[in-house]
């Protein structure tokens, strides 16, 4: 099966995107994403590329077999509504790196795990996927994976099985965060209990509630106890990682945007560094989500309007949050940013 040259032709083009893990035959499932349409869609999911029918399906013993020398692999980690799709957008150029924003496959080793999947395996299976995910679009390109927000739980285990990578971990000040759920509304709302949920079920709250508190908080209230897990998740992996990971304030890239993505190439390593490389890159000017022109200012126009129809709001969550990361030892800003 190994030697099959249709098999060798898929698992030999990162064009075949690792797609699905299926824990039921431990294969995973590609289906084909032009370099070109990636720059289009957000994200990889079905509902961005729509759905595929027909993929192509390859055991996870063949493709751990067939997968040719991987290139360098880095991460971005974040935690919501911080630019990170930009980001990630920016830093495609040929040549020097290839983007890869929330490949599915990642968050499915993610709810796998949350149904009890043995962690030896499942660590096993992750170390696969990445593999997968690292297979090389041109030769002398890194890739740079940025997952879901659901797999910051895993995102120390990333670091551990592939330790020639560096990752940024990106956040928006908690205010801005805030203003974000609020503007997005009611969806937003239940989106950030849901994360909260998920974080709990991993046991990365620790920030010193009952259960039965979160019944008793505002969705602001929960939404800012998701963000200061994260923050927590985010300090620790600083203290693990020192020298392969940064992070970086939303606001300082969105202000600058063309310094900070060199600053990220620089830090990877990537071929590409210069300044000059990114500041005409479509991604800088475009709204990553809908496609549309995305003028100087826009993102802080946006969040303005929020803090009009919520400020008060905002305002009373960030003075409660503060003072919970006080008692739970959580920076608001993380160390180590970016230079």
């Amino acid at each position: 099966m190994a030697r099959d040259p249709v098999l060798q032709t898929i698992i030999g083009d990162a064009a075949w995107l690792c797609h699905r893990y299926d824990p039921q035959y431990d294969a995973f499932q590609y289906r084909r994403v032009e370099r070109s349409r990636h720059r289009t869609v957000p994200f990889l999911t079905d509902s961005c590329l729509g759905v595929e029918e027909t993929p192509a399906t390859v055991t996870r013993t063949d493709a751990i077999q067939c997968a040719p020398s991987p290139a360098p692999l880095h991460f971005i980690f974040h935690s919501a509504f911080c630019a990170s799709t930009m980001l990630t957008r920016a830093l495609d150029l040929e040549g020097s790196a290839m983007g890869l924003s929330e490949p599915v496959v990642l968050n499915d080793i993610v709810g796998w795990r949350r149904r009890g999947a043995d962690p030896r395996q499942s660590g096993s299976v992750l170390a696969a996927a990445l593999g997968q995910l690292a297979r090389p679009w041109a030769s002398g390109e890194a890739v740079v994976v940025k997952p879901s927000n659901v797999f910051n739980g895993l995102a120390a285990g990333a670091l551990m099985l592939s330790p020639q990578s560096r990752g940024v971990l990106l956040t928006a000040p908690l205010p801005v965060f805030l203003a974000s759920v609020a503007r997005k509304g009611l969806d937003c709302r239940l989106w950030v209990r849901e994360l909260l949920e998920g974080l709990v079920d991993e046991g990365m709250v620790d920030l010193g509630f009952e259960p039965r508190d979160y019944f008793r908080q505002t969705d602001l209230q929960v939404a800012a106890v998701g963000w200061l897990a994260q923050q927590m998740l985010f300090m620790r992996m600083i203290e693990r990682f020192p020298e392969r990971l940064v992070s970086l304030d939303s606001e300082r890239l969105t202000d600058d945007p063309a310094a900070s993505v060199a600053g990220v190439a620089r830090f990877f390593g990537l071929g590409r560094s210069d300044e000059a490389d990114y500041r005409d890159h479509p991604a800088l000017s475009r709204d990553s989500k809908s496609g549309a022109a995305f003028g100087s200012g826009q993102r802080r126009r946006d969040r303005e309007m929020a803090e009009q129809a919520h400020g008060d709001e905002i305002a009373k969550v960030v003075v409660w949050a503060k003072a919970v990361a006080d008692n739970a030892g959580v920076p608001m800003t993380l160390p180590s940013a970016l230079r």
